[in-house]
């Protein structure tokens, strides 16, 4: 951890320096403003110790000037007022000083200070990292199922309705779900996500609802729940299928009054929240089974957003191996791989059972692997190779599946005198499905 001290007195320097560096801290210091800026871009500090009243350029000068040249972003800064200065720290706490000190400096009072603002640097860098990778994933692609997509988005985004989000694993739901909120009038509320397959069954209601002090064995303090978190933002629940059912009954309940009751409580706290949901499951295959509620299926189920699987999506396949092979030369900063025209062939014609994650995690592999070669069909995974003839197999094996589909599709719309919704029935998949597939195969209304 780096701290710069900038003070015109050199006792007060000089004590600073040796208090921190005792404390375990890399520490600099400058005796002017000017100075001060000019050490900032050279050491680079995590926290400044700022004095306000300085020859030359003031304190509250620099504090522009380090805030105008985007140098706080990573840093936080605290000011030290000496006599008659309190209403010029103040001035500084709102140009985005983080506290400020008195002086003669308390030895308790820096050191607290300087705990808080480490802690507020982590906040701060967390925050940026997150931020850096919610703005690094979007949804690339231009076939038609995710140009549909973008325009189901943007227009859910204006809204304020419970979301249901289906489709396979790997395929993004959850980067779906962060860009409904960041598109929406809660983008500057909190966006909170839960794995429900993830939490034990005998924990996800004191997640999601919070508890107080006592509430079970272990309790020794009250805690809030993913609801009360979210409260004014949006609340993601991945992996809504696997929610035990005497959760989903309370979760309705809370959809319904808007209200949560903590585990041990019997306050009602009103809540704000928008739900988005996301499954990999056929919930009305659940609800039939008897392992999803009905009622609360329905309540989630408003707005329906289906993600499509990476194997119905056509050249966007191509699209997002030269997006991921920059980001990762980028990331472990070599040069970019090649993919040569019998790759492009296997990667088109594979079926990629775990969607986007797979393509992914291929991608990355090719990086670290083959940098700035071209990537040969050997370099790839034998099971999507298949062998030595296993390409032109594959090849062939869907070619001649997507005829027959084709061909089927037509067969089923002249039977039904082009009634979509009757052909579709009669296939046994979903509408939307059904005009996906017509789509892709040029297939007009019959």
């Amino acid at each position: 951890m780096r701290i710069l001290v900038i003070d015109d007195e050199r006792g007060v320097r000089k004590s600073l320096e040796d208090i921190l560096r005792d404390e375990g801290y890399s520490v600099k210091s400058a005796e002017t403003g000017r100075d001060g800026i000019q050490k900032v871009l050279d050491f680079q500090p995590d926290i400044v110790l700022l004095d306000l009243f300085l020859p030359g350029m003031p304190g509250l000068e620099v504090l522009k000037r380090l805030s105008e040249e985007g140098l706080m972003e990573n840093t936080v800064v605290i000011v030290i007022s000496g006599h008659g200065t309190i209403e010029s720290a103040v001035k500084a706490i709102k140009l985005g000083a983080f506290d400020f000190i008195e002086k003669p400096i308390n030895l308790n009072s820096l050191l607290g200070t300087v705990e808080r603002a480490k802690k507020q640097l982590n906040l701060i860098r967390t925050r940026n990292a997150l931020l850096e990778t919610v703005s690094r994933e979007k949804l690339i692609g231009e076939s038609p199922a995710m140009l549909n997509l973008k325009r189901t988005i943007e227009r859910v985004s204006r809204v304020d309705s419970t979301v249901l989000i289906v489709g396979e694993s790997g395929t993004g739901k959850e980067l779906v779900a962060r860009m409904i909120h960041d598109m929406s009038r809660r983008a500057n509320k909190p966006f909170v996500d839960i794995n429900c397959a993830a939490i034990p069954d005998n924990l996800i209601e004191s997640e999601l609802f919070g508890y107080e002090k006592g509430a079970f064995t272990g309790a020794l303090k009250g805690k809030k729940g993913k609801f009360e978190a979210a409260d004014g933002g949006t609340l993601f629940l991945d992996e809504i299928g696997d929610m035990p059912l005497l959760a989903q009954s309370k979760l309705l309940r809370v959809l319904e009054e808007r209200k949560i009751s903590r585990l041990g409580s019997l306050e009602n706290v009103p809540v704000d929240v928008r739900v988005i949901a996301a499954t990999n499951k056929n919930l009305e295959k659940e609800v039939e089974r008897g392992s999803f509620r009905e009622d609360l299926f329905y309540r989630i189920n408003v707005i329906p957003v289906n993600v499509p699987p990476l194997r119905e999506r056509g050249d966007d396949v191509l699209l997002l191996s030269e997006y991921f092979l920059e980001r990762f030369s980028s990331d472990y900063k070599c040069e970019k791989p090649r993919i040569s025209d019998a790759v492009k062939e296997i990667l088109l014609s594979y079926s990629w059972p775990g969607n986007v994650r797979e393509l992914k995690n291929l991608m990355e592999r090719l990086t670290i692997l083959h940098p700035g070669k071209t990537v040969k069909p050997s370099d790839l995974p034998e099971n999507m190779r298949g062998g030595s003839d296993g390409n032109l197999t594959h090849l062939q094996l869907k070619k001649a599946k997507e005829e027959f589909e084709k061909s089927y599709i037509k067969a089923v719309l002249e039977r039904f005198n082009g009634d979509v919704r009757k052909a579709s029935k009669f296939m046994g998949i979903d509408v939307s499905s059904l005009y996906r597939k017509m789509n892709r195969y040029g297939i007009g209304s019959v």
